[in-house]
């Protein structure tokens, strides 16, 4: 659960390096959300957060418009060193992503069997196994735990299915 905002973060700090990728008028520019790649990926990722799930996909929006700011604020102070440690958690992050997957799971992330399940969803169902844990949405969370129940029985399904075991 720390290594998906983590890689996410990471990803719109180093793509902040870009700069402004077009101008705007000094009045519609909020301080550090200048049109960076960064930023309009945020957007991008919050927006899509929104309409999938309104109340939570609002407050994962503003954590990412709210990482975009920080990431284009320390490529403005420090590009250099800030892309280094962005680019060095980025790579860790995966490392460890991958080990927890392999050692908890069995399996390899989600990146290598969808990456748009894996890019863009996985960082909404952290968050949203995060406010399930306070309470949030019990009948969502009812239903996405069916649905995850389902996908892990597909799985081991398949993984039986490879090894040549019979159900």
């Amino acid at each position: 659960m720390i290594c998906v905002p983590l890689i996410l973060f990471s990803g719109f700090t180093i793509a902040s390096n870009t700069g402004p990728l077009f101008h705007l008028p000094s009045w519609l520019v909020i301080p550090h959300l200048e049109p960076t790649l960064g930023t309009l990926a945020a957007l991008t990722w919050g927006g899509l957060y929104l309409l999938l799930e309104p109340v939570a996909g609002t407050l994962l929006a503003i954590i990412c418009l709210g990482a975009a700011a920080t990431g284009n604020h320390l490529v403005e102070v420090d590009a250099e060193t800030t892309t280094k440690a962005a680019i060095a958690v980025h790579v860790v992050s995966w490392i460890l992503q991958f080990i927890g997957h392999g050692t908890f799971e069995g399996r390899a992330p989600a990146l290598l069997d969808n990456l748009v399940q894996a890019v863009f969803l996985a960082p909404l169902f952290v968050w949203l196994e995060l406010l399930f844990s306070l309470g949030y949405r019990p009948e969502l969370q009812a239903r996405v735990e069916k649905a995850v129940q389902k996908e892990i029985a597909k799985f081991k399904s398949s993984k039986d299915a490879k090894n040549g075991k019979a159900n």
